[in-house]
């Protein structure tokens, strides 16, 4: 692996595309200093040493100045692709880029494909597969989530965690491949007790890493959150308080909110996705009902939902709209909020018409009452507290998975620092980003899955007393799945999938 495998040297732009203060051109391969210096007025960078930083201009072949511009050299192997390397940066007008690039073309070097320098970097032993995947994600990265996942990631820490698993399946299969060798003698080498303790625990780790990639997805592209309730709730108005900006239209009309609108903010370091709905009520108009039935398909698949109750209004409508979700939503495990909205309009609430208040001409002020109140019409416990998954069993009427209630003003903000602080809490709290190790890439979850249906196939060969060849054969099939992991069995058909998706440059 830490051998020097390509023999030709390449260049690419490393930067974003487009006009900036500053563009870094990479050039990387055997003759990368001799590349760049055939072009380079300044000093002579054959004798320059690694790791070290010129000032000089770059010039085409017919002599003219491309742009005066900083080279630093790496020398082989303490560079990020293992290989000679030269970074040249230059100002960042898109002419300049282009005819920099042009002009290491005619020196030598050829346009390197997305994800080269990368691959070279892994062909050559300074990154394994998965920290090369890291790095990938530490590009894309836009939350402090998910750039302390990718940090994780690139930095090694998934790699040893796999090395691990994968070197007591080693062990184990080595035993057994032994017993295998002196067959005919009836020897056991290997504690058939041991065995199956250390197959079952490998199992359930390499199970309970996989079981974390939802998760890991969700901190990459956005933990999503449904915002729904009946029209004029205040959905969009507080869509557009969360995203800071007005990306939703607000009016008095009622169905103004008519599709999807979704956008992302990063909250307490964990980005959300915040999914606007149309409000929900009997419709005769075709297009209004077509977003209605699409408010209730995203709600129907919500990890989290915000429901959004409008306090100058009748609750009842608006709390039996909700309670007839709530079966769907318990048994999909989504996490619900209650918002009261309108709180700067309406600090005492009416009593709903079916309420035990004792006088129903009286408002009331205390939260207490207000909880009551809903528990009456929406089944639920006034003390209303962290979901817990026992109140979603029995029958419906005790169907309760509402994990918190919020008064809120979403024209003022009143409320907005709880609502957030919650969503944080709720995001994390089956995997925190900041303490566990969560897997974000699918090829890695299929890889982690295959693993632990391998070792569960061969617990069971252990638990039947079957062969130790059966068993031994299962756990070869789950090293071999672990080591696809990091790149210690992988083929060029998996190198060219994974590194395509990779930027020019990088």
């Amino acid at each position: 692996m830490g051998q020097m495998i390509q023999d030709d040297t390449i260049v690419a732009v490393a930067t974003p595309q487009g006009t900036g203060g500053i563009a870094v051109i990479r050039v990387s391969g055997p003759e990368a200093v001799n590349v760049v210096g055939r072009g380079w007025k300044g000093c002579d960078l054959e004798k320059c040493a690694s790791h070290t930083v010129h000032l000089g201009t770059l010039m085409d072949t017919e002599g003219e100045a491309v742009d005066q511009c900083v080279a630093t050299v790496f020398r082989s192997p303490k560079s990020y692709t293992g290989e000679d390397t030269v970074e040249l940066a230059l100002h960042g007008s898109p002419w300049i880029q282009r005819r920099a690039v042009e002009t290491l073309i005619s020196y030598g070097a050829r346009p390197a494909g997305p994800g080269e320098f990368t691959r070279r970097a892994f062909l050559n032993g300074r990154l394994d597969l998965a920290q090369a995947e890291g790095v990938a994600d530490l590009i894309s990265a836009s939350s402090r989530a998910a750039h302390r996942l990718a940090m994780q990631q690139a930095s090694g820490g998934f790699s040893r965690k796999i090395d691990t698993l994968r070197e007591r399946l080693i062990e184990f299969a080595a035993l057994l491949e032994l017993e295998l060798d002196f067959s005919e003698e009836d020897v056991e080498f290997a504690d058939r007790t041991r065995l199956l303790e250390l197959a079952r625990t490998t199992r359930d780790e390499v199970a309970s890493l996989a079981a974390t990639f939802d998760a890991g997805q969700a901190f990459k592209a956005g933990v999503p959150v449904v915002i729904a309730g009946v029209p004029n709730a205040g959905k969009s108005t507080l869509l557009n308080r969360l995203l800071r900006e007005d990306k939703a239209i607000v009016t008095p009309i009622a169905g103004t909110t008519r599709d999807i609108l979704e956008d992302t903010v990063e909250i307490g370091g964990i980005l959300f996705r915040f999914i606007d709905t149309a409000g929900l009520h009997e419709s005769t108009d075709e297009v209004e009902r077509i977003g209605i039935d699409r408010a209730r398909d995203r709600i129907a698949r919500a990890r989290i939902l915000i429901w959004m109750l409008d306090t100058t209004a009748d609750l009842n409508s608006q709390l039996a709209e909700l309670r007839s979700l709530l079966p769907t939503l318990c048994a999909n495990g989504t996490r619900v909020l209650l918002l009261l909205n309108k709180s700067d309009i309406t600090s005492a609430l009416p009593f709903p018409a079916d309420s035990h208040a004792d006088s129903p001409e009286q408002p009331f002020t205390q939260p207490d009452g207000l909880f009551n109140a809903i528990e009456r019409v929406i089944g639920i416990s006034h003390d209303i507290g962290i979901n817990d998954d026992e109140t979603c069993k029995g029958n419906e009427a005790d169907v309760s998975n509402i994990d918190k209630v919020i008064r809120i003003s979403a024209e003022t903000g009143e409320g907005l620092p709880e609502l957030e602080s919650t969503l944080t809490a709720i995001a994390t709290s089956e995997h925190n980003p900041d303490t566990e190790l969560i897997v974000t890439n699918a090829r890695h979850a299929e890889a982690l899955r295959a693993a632990a249906d391998s070792l569960t196939r061969a617990i069971d060969s252990l638990e039947t007393g079957l062969s130790s060849d059966l068993t031994a054969m299962d756990i070869r099939q789950a090293t071999a799945h672990l080591s696809e992991l990091t790149g210690a069995l992988t083929t060029d058909t998996l190198l060219h999938h994974i590194f395509a998706h990779f930027c020019i440059g990088k």
